[in-house]
């Protein structure tokens, strides 16, 4: 496990929390679903567990001989109903040969059923920002571990491209208050890794105009950033400060630099759940400088473990509602399929071009498994999704000034060129915790972090215990 680290002192999130320990309620009638393994959120000690509908609502619920019994929501709601997002999906064979030893923090072995589609390296510890929601819990820039070198870090990105693993992710900590990332960039282009994205906060990009240009000429493939919502007040709760001005600069200089942004909210019922269809709309009208917006609803690991208690958490369907409610029917629940990169509860993907006048174009398809562990389609899958968010294809469009010239959406050649130059995604990741921790799902994780010399599953990579009372 990492050891925890101290950042700013940010008072906690106040999300209506249960007391830890939960017995299942006698009177709700269960209807079992599917076996499967899970963790104690107390010791991690690998348990029993089952899926069961109970109403329409569907739970992990588990025993641990220590620590009793424990029980989280997962699906909340029919619409789409559990079992039609899963439709098509057939659970692998569980026998106890075939089963990975997570969350042990062993590696990839043959349990797992995924090749790496991203791999995670985190280029520091530190951060600039002291978030009780980080789930790396980063230290602040005066603490934290040593970085590791640039040396190492070549080494493993020579390792990853051998293998295959193009698509690099560079997170922490925050990277980029490492004076080197251009360096680091460059370090992995001449590795051979085709895509690499960076997952910052934004403040560094915010504050200095020329920083986005440097770090796209090191070879800077598109940002992943930080953006909580467009209130400051969800800032104040969430990060510690109010940032939505330095986040509307790092865009624009992003944007100068021709470099996409595609933003990502930490969704906590309460604090930013309100503000779901604000974020989309604030993203459309940013295209095609914003490339699309990433929802991650809050899990319960790194900084902030606390309890399972159902109204610290927002589930894909209601995600999926909320979007097609606060859109006004502008975006539907059924513009958007399960993931198919990993397993279909972890996940959606929405795939969309922006027209003329924010305008929705749905380009949304299900694809089959992104990144199997045999074969090579997934290298053509990946491309796609690298493209998507690229903002290469957009250089046409756009002249000196940064201004879009108006093209006319009646001309083939135009309306073909608009769909590459502004493509937008909405995609979600609902991470697993302690709590929620399904083997199954896991198995088919393809998001891998870099640790210790291991390949790691992201969720068991952060996999944090919990406080017991």
């Amino acid at each position: 496990m990492r050891p925890r680290m101290r950042g700013p002192a940010i008072p906690p999130i106040e999300v209506e929390q249960p007391k830890m320990k939960i017995a299942v309620t006698p009177q709700q009638k269960a209807q079992r679903v599917r076996k499967t393994l899970s963790v104690c959120p107390v010791c991690l000690k690998r348990i029993d567990a089952e899926v069961v509908k109970r109403g329409d609502d569907y739970y992990i619920e588990k025993r641990c001989p220590d620590h009793g019994r424990f029980r989280a929501v997962v699906w909340r709601g029919d619409a789409p109903s559990y079992e039609e997002w899963g439709a098509g999906y057939a659970p692998p064979a569980a026998d106890k040969n075939s089963l990975p030893a997570c969350p042990d923090g062993c590696g990839l072995c043959e349990g797992h059923l995924q090749k790496t589609c991203c791999a995670l390296v985190e280029v520091t510890t530190r951060c600039d920002l002291g978030c009780p929601v980080c789930f790396a819990q980063s230290g602040s820039c005066e603490e934290g571990g040593e970085d590791p070198t640039i040396t190492e870090l070549r080494d493993i990105f020579n390792r990853l491209a051998t293998a295959g693993n193009t698509f690099v992710q560079l997170s922490g900590g925050e990277p980029t208050i490492r004076d080197d990332l251009p360096e680091i960039i460059a370090a992995a282009k001449e590795a051979g890794c085709e895509t690499i994205q960076l997952n910052t906060n934004g403040i560094r990009l915010g504050r200095d105009p020329q920083y986005a240009g440097e770090l796209r000429e090191a070879g800077l493939s598109f940002v992943f950033m930080q953006f909580d919502g467009t209130e400051d007040g969800i800032y104040e709760k969430l990060r510690g400060r109010p940032l939505l001005d330095v986040k509307k600069a790092a865009i624009a200089n992003c944007s100068r630099a021709l470099l996409g942004v595609t933003l990502v909210p930490t969704l906590v019922p309460g604090v930013n759940s309100h503000n779901i269809g604000e974020i989309i709309s604030f993203a459309i009208a940013g295209s095609p400088a914003v490339r699309g917006v990433h929802f991650q609803p809050i899990s319960y690991f790194g900084r902030y473990p606390r309890s399972e208690g159902e109204p610290g958490r927002i589930t894909l369907p209601e995600l999926l509602r909320d979007i097609e409610f606060q859109t006004k029917g502008k975006l539907k629940v059924k513009d958007f399929a399960p993931s198919s990169c990993d397993h279909p509860y972890c996940g959606f993907h929405g795939d969309f071009a922006i027209l003329p006048n924010d305008m929705i174009l749905r380009l949304t398809k299900k694809n089959a498994s992104c990144c199997p562990p045999t074969g090579d389609e997934h290298l053509k899958n990946r491309r796609f999704v690298s493209r998507r968010w690229n903002r290469e294809s957009a250089t046409e469009e756009i002249g000196a000034t940064g201004a879009e010239s108006e093209p006319d959406m009646n001309d083939m050649g135009a309306f073909l060129s608009r769909i590459k130059s502004h493509g937008f995604t909405i995609t979600a990741m609902a991470f697993q915790d302690a709590y929620t921790l399904d083997i199954e799902r896991l198995r088919r994780c393809s998001l891998h972090v870099i640790k210790d010399g291991k390949t790691l599953p992201f969720c068991s990579a952060y996999l944090t215990a919990l406080p017991y009372n």
